[in-house]
């Protein structure tokens, strides 16, 4: 019997794909447990209907970070630090710093997103990459300025 899995069942297959499984196991298991429904026309061109819409709105998403991408790009974000000689920082700049700096400037970012490898510890300007999108990462200019 053909059916279109509802939700990931382990072994059988993936939320979307239509496969063929044993009729008793999809009458006693997935259809009572809204695992899967049955492959008939009606539903097929459903799935293909949900699938068209999902494929747009990944697209819409893609968009909408690229011009967000270019928005951060454009900025350039000043922090300013206590310093030693040579430049080096009482501290480092971490990535919260960074991100409460962009929202005084009303660009919203998570800080978990902030790709910094080691928060920075010297004056100057540093190249920040920010993944706004799992395809998308924006490079911000931080620059650390003295106090």
């Amino acid at each position: 019997m053909k059916v279109i899995f509802l939700e990931d069942v382990k072994g059988k297959g993936k939320k979307g794909e239509v496969k063929n499984v044993a009729e008793g196991y999809a009458r006693n298991f997935l259809f009572p447990q809204n695992l899967a429904v049955e492959a008939s026309k009606g539903n097929v061109r459903n799935l293909e209907a949900q699938k068209k819409s999902e494929e747009k709105k990944t697209e819409e998403e893609l968009l909408e970070a690229k011009k967000y991408k270019e928005e951060l790009e454009s900025i350039t974000v000043e922090i300013k630090a206590k310093s030693g000689e040579g430049g080096r920082l009482f501290g480092a700049i971490s990535t919260k710093q960074i991100t409460e700096e962009l929202a005084k400037m009303k660009k919203k970012v998570d800080k978990r997103k902030i790709m910094l490898n080691d928060p920075i510890r010297s004056l100057g300007f540093t190249n920040v990459p920010i993944k706004i999108h799992p395809q998308v990462i924006a490079t911000v200019k931080v620059h650390v300025i003295e106090q």
